[in-house]
């Protein structure tokens, strides 16, 4: 153990201050989180800070996700027991699935950390969502990507970045998929959560394949289902994506009756354009309801991950120009429940 951590600050609520009601970034709050830190805590670990960029997470362009990742490529992980990043809540579900794919196979851990409110709230777990992430560092002995987040009146929980889903309503919490994180924090030491979805710390201690994808593009349209959905008005005369995704809903069904709501006629005029249809996510072992029968034959279809991270590699696929059928039955950080 080097009792060395390298923190890369970027911006987000953690990293900002509340002024008149507002929430706007104040730089010098990167410092504030560690200091608090070790008031609270205290710590004999020695943090190394990096600031490639601040900004607010709702506003991250695809450059600013090539800077934080570059900044993670030049780090010498030799050096260190981990990474820790802090960013903003609305996105973190993106990049978390994001760079589970592009530091799948990193030796040491990565850890993103995010906070609901400013520092200067004494509603905020910002602090604790740290010390969580240094907690859970300094207790494993294996390398890989997660999140440490604390909702709510629960323990912080660890979860693995590529199973990460979007933070609920209004409240914004964070869980894993089908609500089992990878582990908690409790009496300040990291508790493995031994469920038969989780991979064991042998196999995360096992060497990882980079990942095959490493471009994004954004040539893409995803669509959510939702009762009496037209898909009439997508119609891609002026700009023609990529590829549509199209979410499910639950049980892996959409409308395939009527007309504007019938799929199936929205799927034939996509192809028509030569635009690639994905459809997400669906359970490989679930029952298929009759509307639903064939579907997965007429397009691309994308198994046991969550929705967020079909997005991610859809994306990956289409800014490395591999199939996106292949990316995403790829699995290289744990991201298939099957």
């Amino acid at each position: 153990m080097k009792n060395r951590i390298c923190v890369i600050f970027t911006g987000g609520t953690i990293g900002s201050y509340s002024n008149g009601g507002v929430v706007d970034l104040k730089p010098e709050t990167g410092s504030m989180l560690l200091d608090m830190f070790r008031t609270r805590f205290g710590s004999t670990i020695q943090f190394d800070e990096l600031r490639p960029l601040n900004i607010l997470s709702e506003n991250m362009q695809p450059a600013d996700l090539e800077t934080m990742a570059d900044c993670i490529r030049s780090i010498d992980k030799d050096n260190y027991d981990g990474i820790i990043l802090t960013h903003g809540t609305d996105t973190l579900c993106f990049t978390a699935n994001l760079f589970s794919q592009l530091f799948c196979d990193i030796e040491i851990p990565l850890v993103l950390v995010s906070a609901l409110y400013p520092l200067d709230d004494e509603r905020s777990r910002g602090v604790e969502n740290f010390a969580g992430a240094v907690t859970f560092i300094q207790s494993v002995d294996y390398g890989g990507v997660f999140v440490s987040f604390e909702n709510h009146a629960e323990n912080c929980k660890i979860h693995l970045a590529s199973r990460l889903v979007s933070a609920t309503q209004i409240n914004g919490e964070y869980e894993s998929i089908l609500n089992v994180p990878y582990g908690e924090i409790r009496g300040w030491r990291f508790v493995y959560n031994d469920h038969e979805g989780n991979p064991t710390p042998s196999q995360l201690r096992r060497p990882r394949k980079p990942c095959a994808a490493q471009t994004l593009c954004t040539d893409l349209v995803t669509i959510q289902a939702h009762s009496l959905l037209n898909f009439d008005y997508y119609r891609f005369t002026d700009v023609k994506p990529k590829a549509v995704m199209v979410q499910l809903y639950h049980s892996g069904t959409v409308c395939t009756e009527g007309k504007e709501a019938n799929f199936k006629n929205f799927l034939s005029y996509c192809k028509s354009l030569g635009i690639e249809v994905v459809i997400a996510t669906i359970d490989s072992k679930a029952r298929v309801y009759e509307s639903a029968l064939g579907l997965a034959d007429m397009c691309t279809a994308a198994y046991d991950i969550s929705f967020e991270m079909a997005t991610v590699k859809v994306l990956l696929a289409l800014g490395s120009g591999k199939s996106i059928e292949s990316v995403l039955k790829s699995n290289n950080f744990f991201e298939k429940l099957r």
